[in-house]
C-alpha cells in the first residue's frame, strides 16, 4: 500500500500511473513551499473536481493539529498540483462557509473517514480549493 514519501515518490515516477487510483479513490501530488525552510513539499491528497477547481481536506487524520502542508500555505497560497501527469500551478485557498457545507459532503463521498476524523478533533478540519492558474 502506497503511503507518504513513498506514494509521492512512485506518483512521480511513473506520471500517476501508480498512486493516482488509490483505495477506491484520486490522489494529487500537492507541492507547497516550506513555511521555514522555503524547501518544496510534496503531499499525496485525495481530491476531487469541481468546476474548474480541485478540492483537498486537511483531515491529518482528525489530529488537534493541522497538516503541514496546509501550515505551509500560510507561507504562500501559490502552490503546484500534479494529476497523472499534468502539473498545474494553482492558488490555495480556504472554501467559505459556503462552499465547505457544499463540499464537505461532496469529498465524504469518496472518503467517509472524514467524518470521524472531524468527530475525533475540535479542529474545524479545513476543506481547501485549488484554484488553476493559466
Amino acid at each position: 500500500m502506497l503511503f507518504g514519501h513513498e506514494h509521492v515518490k512512485r506518483y512521480m515516477e511513473t506520471n500517476g500511473e501508480v498512486g493516482h487510483d488509490w483505495q477506491g479513490t484520486t490522489v494529487l501530488i500537492l507541492t507547497t513551499t516550506g513555511r521555514r525552510s522555503g524547501l518544496q513539499r510534496s503531499t499525496p491528497l485525495i481530491y476531487r473536481r469541481d468546476g474548474d477547481d480541485y478540492v483537498v481536506v486537511a483531515s491529518n487524520g482528525g489530529a488537534e493539529d493541522h497538516p503541514s502542508w496546509y501550515k505551509n500555505l500560510s507561507a504562500g497560497s501559490e502552490v503546484e498540483l500534479q494529476v497523472k501527469a499534468d502539473r498545474v500551478p494553482a492558488r490555495a485557498r480556504d472554501a467559505s462557509a459556503e462552499e465547505k457545507a457544499r463540499l464537505w459532503p461532496y469529498m465524504a463521498e469518496v472518503w467517509p473517514d472524514y467524518d470521524s476524523y472531524q468527530a475525533k478533533t475540535d479542529r474545524p478540519i479545513p476543506v481547501v480549493v485549488l484554484e488553476p492558474r493559466a
